[in-house]
């Protein structure tokens, strides 16, 4: 049985993996007309405990960028491809992505925001649809048709990944500031979504 009430996934059983170990759908989290969404991959243990997207360290990584660019997390929204935690946190399959994709599709169209941007290699290469080197891309801006608009896309590194490689940091840094500067939100900029 699926269901789906605004934004929010309140029953779904088309994974019986994900269904096994997850405690709770983790839907998206923050207003539901952002001009900034943020895609992770899938939730992990803290995010499946508490019912919350990027929570734990690589959301303090996330809400600590955001905030040095004049943002609160309650001013952008994030969600994931995936809302059930995948077994000992591995990457979510394709077809679990496929299972969920019209969850995603839908979050975007009721929120329609001014830039998608996505965290890390598993979101980037499944909105995309092709093999994506993150780092290399990241900062890049593409036109993505999902469901029935076309949305910007912007690539970004996974906050994570400023944990484990500290080199990722200014990769990671520069497209949240082109991000940031594209939807002309933080200090009074003006949006250059224009420019693309």
């Amino acid at each position: 049985m699926e269901q789906m009430e605004g934004l929010t996934v309140t029953a779904c059983e088309r994974c019986p993996a994900l269904c096994e170990s997850r405690s709770r759908i983790v839907n998206g989290d923050g207003p539901d007309d952002a001009s900034l969404l943020f895609v992770g991959e899938a939730p992990g243990a803290q995010e499946d405990a508490e019912g919350r997207p990027f929570v734990g360290r690589s959301g303090d990584v996330l809400n600590d960028a955001l905030r040095d660019r004049g943002l609160a997390r309650s001013d952008v929204r994030i969600t994931n491809c995936v809302r059930c935690r995948p077994p000992d946190n591995r990457d979510p399959h394709k077809e679990e992505l496929a299972n969920c994709r019209d969850y995603l599709e839908t979050e975007l169209a009721r929120v329609d925001p001014d830039l998608v941007v996505t965290l890390g290699k598993v979101p980037t290469e499944h909105l995309l649809e092709r093999s994506v080197a993150v780092t290399k891309e990241a900062g890049s801006v593409h036109d993505v048709r999902l469901g029935d608009a076309t949305h910007r896309l912007l690539v970004c590194v996974h906050p994570a990944a400023t944990l484990y490689d500290r080199s990722q940091r200014e990769t990671f840094d520069e497209a949240l500031d082109e991000a940031v500067a594209l939807v002309g939100e933080g200090a009074g900029d003006q949006s250059r979504l224009g420019d693309y």
